[in-house]
This record gives structure tokens, C-alpha cells and sequence, in this order.
């Protein structure tokens, strides 16, 4: 099966091109419709096999980062979406897709109850730059299998993950469900500038239990030719590590 993804698109959502570059150079089909389009003709989402919700600034972040773009789909779309779920179907978010996936309640678990967000970044401004990753080699997560350690640009004003409770934060760690943590040169935790916003326990992305919805932080898509890259002169980036996560998507649909 051909990986076949709707992304969404409209009121300040701005990286919804690369997006679809990335997915197309990885071997997949990508389309691009605005959300009220969708809103308007839900049945339109059971021609495509993944959702996403690429990143950029919705609704000028008023209220919280993705809250008003994710009402609108909470309340608009919830039966679409939970049988587009249902039908073991993908849905990635990335940066302000992340953010109105987490506060719809899409993730940690698509029951459309929130139980994690992502707020005002420490350091009290935007974070535009480049920071390493480490994958959790355990996760369920479809979209980093065999990735191990990558690196990716953030660009955020509010990327600082918190879970509302201590239950939560555990029941992630435990379930796997923390896909990507920001760490140092050497693979560590560490604070400030490697964790770009002060995420608790440094958590840059998380997936549901089945590892098909996936929200991260930093942005993939913009890292779609080794020249994207500032170390590229360095010799020592061999590959567009972002397209891997869209690749993995696209073999995983190949097997369906």
C-alpha cells in the first residue's frame, strides 16, 4: 500500500510544503487541504492513510500554542478521527502540530482528554537552532525505527513539555512512549542550550501505545537535503536524517 498523507493546512500553519517535499522524496503521496475543508467534508479524510498536521504558528498562538486549531478538530471532527485511529491509520504532528495534537488529546492517547502540554520555553523566547536527539531504540514509534541519535532544527517559542501529573509522566516512561529526548555531544541529558525549552526529563517527542501517532518538537521536514545542515561542512552528515521518519512511514504502509 502507497502511503497516501493529507496535510492540513490554514490559519498561520506555514511548513505544510517542505512537508510534502519530504514525504515525496521518501517515496510517498501527499496532499494538501485547508482545515475547513476537512471541517467541511469530513468522509475526505478515508481516502488518505496518515494525517499531519505540519508546524507553524496557528491562530497567531493566541490563547496557548495549537489550542484553537485543535478545538476545531476536537469538536468538529472527533468521530472522523477516531475511526481514522481506529483504522490503523498514522498521524504525525510536528511543532505546532505536536502542540494541537497533545492539547485535542490525540496523544498521549487519542481519547481527546489533555493530559500533557507544551508551554512558554524557559529561557522566555524563541528558540530557533539546531539540537541533537536521542531515539528511544525501544519505542513503539513507527516513525524512528533504527534511528538511534539525529539531529534536527527547532524553531519554538513554546516547546516545553510538561505532563499534568506525576502518573502521567511515569506511564509514559513506562509504556515507552518518550520517543525523542534533547541531549548533549556525548548522548547525555542535559540542560540549557541542549534542551532548547526545559521539557521535563528533556522530552522532545512522545507516540501513543501503538506507535502510530507521533508528535515531536523539532522539525524533520526541514531537514530534507544534507545542505539544510549547518555541520554538513564538517563531512561528518552523511544523509537528510529528517526524510528516515517519513521513510519508515512509507515502508510501514508497504507491509499493510
Amino acid at each position: 500500500m502507497t502511503l497516501k498523507a493529507l496535510l492540513l493546512y490554514g490559519y498561520g500553519i506555514n511548513c505544510e510544503n517542505e512537508s510534502k517535499y519530504a514525504i515525496e522524496k521518501s517515496g510517498g503521496r501527499a496532499d494538501i487541504l485547508h482545515l475547513n475543508k476537512v471541517l467541511g467534508n469530513p468522509k475526505v479524510l478515508e481516502d488518505y492513510n496518515m494525517l499531519m498536521i505540519p508546524g507553524g504558528f496557528s491562530f497567531g498562538d493566541d490563547i496557548s500554542s495549537g489550542k484553537v486549531f485543535g478545538n476545531k478538530m476536537k469538536f468538529r471532527l472527533r468521530e472522523p478521527l477516531e475511526q481514522f485511529v481506529k483504522a490503523d491509520k498514522l498521524v504525525l504532528g510536528i511543532c505546532n502540530g505536536f502542540q494541537v495534537m497533545v492539547k485535542m488529546g490525540l496523544l498521549p492517547e487519542p481519547d481527546f482528554s489533555q493530559k500533557v502540554s507544551l508551554i512558554g520555553n524557559d529561557s522566555g523566547h524563541f528558540e530557533d537552532r539546531w539540537v541533537i536527539l536521542k531515539a528511544n531504540r525501544a519505542s513503539p514509534c513507527i516513525f524512528t525505527k533504527g534511528l538511534e541519535y539525529t539531529l534536527m532544527p527547532v524553531r519554538h517559542g513554546e516547546g516545553k513539555f510538561i505532563p499534568k501529573d506525576k502518573a502521567t509522566l511515569e506511564g509514559l516512561g513506562q509504556n515507552n512512549q518518550i520517543v525523542f529526548q534533547y541531549v548533549d555531544e556525548n548522548g547525555a541529558i542535559a540542560g540549557y542550550p541542549y534542551n532548547p525549552n526545559g521539557s521535563v526529563e528533556n522530552i522532545a517527542g512522545i507516540c501513543d501505545r501503538s506507535g502510530r501517532l507521533f508528535g515531536m518538537m523539532p522539525h524533520p521536514e526541514a531537514f530534507n537535503i544534507v545542505e539544510n545542515c549547518p555541520y554538513w561542512v564538517r563531512g561528518t552528515v552523511k544523509e537528510p536524517m529528517g526524510l528516515r521518519l517519513f521513510r519508515n512511514a512509507v515502508e510501514y504502509m508497504k507491509d499493510r
